[in-house]
């Protein structure tokens, strides 16, 4: 019988750049090794409504994102913008929503990922670092790294969000700080692009429900815990608003100049294929570019059947020896 290596966990707490807000960062590694190189560190970055615990730290058939890197050799580190997870809230997010425009947009997430970075490699004593971003995440890690390419070994994309005449994020009229997402009512709008003879087995076999029960214990007013609710920061629908359906990106694909992969789900009704394609062919100045569709996968196919493809090609392309920066 193989015994499953230990792991370290922890939560590191770090000032962010405004006074009384700090950022939550996860961290997983094997409890036995404690040093790293650039090539087996990476960061990790969530999207627009979940927080990176919800999204990257669910332990489906007993392990995680996380732990599957951190099984692998990794340094893993999963931040929580400010009004996600473990991080600090704005203030705005608790008044009423209308009291206040949509909190905490792509810039700013950008601004805590900086400051995350900046920690780390401070704090591990390395000059670059791999770095994740799923879907709004692609946004805030594609912004970071088109404005910091030196600091980034490599950069794997998830679903990261385009150009579109619409977006499903936006549901219309006004938009305060935040809103508010009914758990029990996501696994419906997770299965609506997905044939109805493979949606039974989609999600491994009480996934959702692990999935719902993790991601409302962060929630901290325990009252919407209680009626199943969590809050989420409206600056990515705003987001949409001002950049991606405006056809006035927040940044330019080809300014990202380091090593590039895009992984795609094909069942993805957030970001059809077409999106992920212009994303991708506007990519012109990385030194070395892949794009894999999984295939039966949705855009939450982190938490699906064949999340370990996701997994095993992250490590392929993290581990792959090649071209670390743009000539």
């Amino acid at each position: 019988m193989t015994t499953q290596p230990l792991l370290f966990d922890e939560k590191v707490f770090i000032p962010a750049d405004s006074h009384g807000t700090e950022l939550q960062l996860r961290h997983r590694r094997l409890a036995q090794q404690t040093t790293f190189d650039a090539s087996r560190t990476i960061i990790m970055m969530h999207g627009a409504t979940y927080s990176s615990g919800s999204l990257f730290d669910i332990p489906l058939e007993g392990q995680s994102f996380m732990d599957y890197l951190a099984l692998a050799g990794f340094d893993v580190w999963a931040m929580d913008a400010r009004g996600y997870g473990g991080s600090s809230r704005p203030a705005a997010m608790n008044q009423p929503a209308r009291e206040n425009p949509p909190a905490v947009g792509a810039k700013q997430a950008s601004a805590d990922l900086a400051t995350a970075i900046d920690y780390l490699l401070r704090h591990l004593a390395l000059e670059q670092i791999n770095l994740l971003g799923m879907s709004w995440g692609g946004s805030v890690t594609g912004y970071y790294t088109s404005q910091n390419n030196p600091q980034i070994r490599r950069l794997v994309l998830i679903a990261p969000q385009w150009l579109t005449p619409q977006s499903p994020l936006d549901p219309g009229g006004e938009l305060g700080a935040w809103r508010l997402i009914d758990i029990p009512a996501v696994k419906s709008r997770w299965l609506r692009s997905v044939p109805q003879d493979k949606q039974p087995t989609l999600i491994p076999e009480g996934g959702f429900e692990l999935w719902a029960e993790r991601t409302l214990a962060e929630e901290p007013e325990q009252t919407l815990r209680e009626q199943q609710k969590i809050k989420a920061s409206n600056g990515p629908v705003q987001d949409t608003r001002d950049y991606w359906t405006k056809d006035s990106p927040l940044y330019d694909p080809e300014d990202i100049r380091v090593p590039l992969l895009l992984l795609h789900g094909e069942w993805d009704a957030d970001i059809p294929v077409p999106l992920a394609q212009s994303w991708f062919l506007r990519a012109t100045r990385t030194p070395e570019k892949t794009w894999i569709e999984i295939g039966e996968a949705t855009h939450m196919m982190v938490l699906e059947k064949n999340r370990h493809q996701v997994y095993a090609e992250t490590v392929r392309f993290l581990t792959k020896n090649g071209p670390e920066t743009a000539v």
